[in-house]
């Protein structure tokens, strides 16, 4: 078996190596002041969140404890460069079986929104807000396939209000976190 496969999906120990730079005492404490985010000092690393995560079950490195752990270690930056904290499906499973309702998706939500915040985001995600904006769907629907749903017999889809659509984004900061995601 080639190296490759052997650590696909599995961190190298340069990876796991956690230098006392790496660490930013204070992170946990900010994390804790966002909405949702509250709880994640009461984490007791029991592992409830990972075993029911629908997520976890079909991947070698999104382990939603992990992420937790981290946070506690104040592992800022390893966190908010690594796209792992945009698996989570946000389905709350971990949220309905944690035994210390630490709400490990409103944290990976957090989470999120620090990243965006510091300018970085997922090529999928600015793409469905940018759609979002045009058409007020997160997919352009192909005048083919509007033209399916008239010959099957089915109503038109509904016309989204764009402009406030584009007023919502406006209001929010949202549209200028595109612009600058896309410079």
């Amino acid at each position: 078996m080639s190296k490759n496969k052997e650590t696909k999906g599995k961190e190298t120990e340069k990876e796991m190596m956690v230098k006392l730079s790496d660490i930013d005492p204070k992170f946990k404490y900010e994390i804790s002041k966002l909405p949702g985010a509250e709880n994640v000092l009461l984490c007791f690393q029991c592992g409830t969140c990972t075993a029911d995560c629908p997520i976890a079950r079909f991947s070698d490195f999104y382990r939603p404890r992990k992420l937790i752990r981290m946070v506690q270690l104040g592992l800022k930056n390893k966190l908010l460069s690594n796209d792992v904290i945009w698996l989570c499906s946000t389905c709350f499973t971990c949220i309905d079986h944690c035994p210390q309702d630490v709400g490990i998706a409103s944290i990976v939500r957090a989470l999120r929104n620090l990243t965006v915040e510091g300018g970085t985001m997922p090529v999928v995600y600015k793409e469905l807000a940018s759609n979002i904006l045009k058409t007020g769907y997160t997919y352009i629907i192909s005048g083919l396939r509007l033209k399916k749903r008239e010959d099957q017999g089915l109503p038109p889809l509904p016309k989204a209000n764009l402009e406030s659509v584009a007023k919502l984004f406006d209001v929010t900061g949202f549209s200028k976190t595109l612009e600058k995601e896309r410079t």
